[in-house]
């Protein structure tokens, strides 16, 4: 329970956050510029994003084990995929693998890099702060 608490807390903050992105994303950008440049838009905020809530989260829920970390980030991630496949499915009606094809090289690798570091940037800002924490 120590884990799922955060993680949640974690993913839905993120998720909620390029939900409202991807929104603007999809009705005001992609007309203007094009799906692959809109989504690499998108990623330099939603990366920002990211670090600022697991900063927010790492330092609401102290726990001092960089496992603990490395879990809660992992965790979110699959709490993050599990919501993206199923609005995949529900409301676009396609399959695990007709979604992948549709993705586009370039921004599509971008997305999961970000995802990686979704799921690493809770352990990443746990360590800093110890780091901070260590050399005073």
């Amino acid at each position: 329970m120590k884990i799922v608490r955060p993680a949640f807390l974690y993913f839905l903050l993120v998720f909620g956050i390029g939900f409202v992105l991807g929104t603007i994303r999809t009705l005001w950008l992609v007309p203007q510029f094009g799906a692959r440049t809109a989504e690499l838009m998108e990623m330099p905020v939603m990366l920002v994003a990211i670090f600022i809530v697991a900063r927010r989260i790492v330092r609401r829920f102290v726990q001092s084990a960089p496992s603990h970390w490395l879990a809660v980030g992992l965790l979110a991630l699959v709490f993050m995929l599990a919501a993206e496949f199923t609005l995949v499915f529900s409301l676009r009606g396609l399959t695990i693998s007709e979604y992948l094809a549709q993705r586009d090289p370039v921004s599509g690798t971008a997305y999961v890099a970000s995802l990686i570091l979704f799921a690493c940037a809770p352990f990443l800002i746990n360590k800093r702060q110890r780091y901070a924490a260590e050399t005073g």
